[in-house]
């Protein structure tokens, strides 16, 4: 199964992980969000599977923008919401390794789970 890393192409974050899987020969599909979207469906899947606060970018300038009542009473639903609504409140990167999910960009963690099988060109 094709890995695919989601995320916001002028992200510093994104660039590293993609310097990252490309200097190890990682073949891989980018998803830009911010110029795609994201599917409603295929947010609450990475909800489901990770929790909603794993995903949300609180850090980030966008979710700080917001409006104290858009923060106060996050739930998954609301949560959701906001990162439909402003794709960049999602966490950078999103890796789909066509199974298992990382969230983030930690080099060592990439090397664990990254495996020799999804070595090839990039496509």
């Amino acid at each position: 199964m094709p890995i695919t890393i989601y995320g916001i192409k002028n992200c510093d974050t994104m660039k590293k992980a993609r310097a990252w899987l490309d200097d190890h020969g990682v073949a891989y599909d980018f998803h830009d969000y911010k110029l795609a979207g994201i599917g409603k469906d295929k947010l609450k899947q990475w909800s489901d599977e990770l929790g909603w606060e794993t995903l949300l970018n609180r850090a980030g300038t966008t979710f700080k923008k917001l409006p104290d009542s858009d923060r106060e009473g996050l739930n998954e639903r609301k949560a959701l919401a906001l990162m439909l609504a402003q794709p960049s409140m999602i966490k950078r990167p999103v890796l789909d390794l066509g199974g298992k999910l990382l969230v983030g960009f930690k080099p060592d963690i990439y090397a664990k789970e990254v495996t020799s099988k999804s070595r090839g060109r990039k496509v």
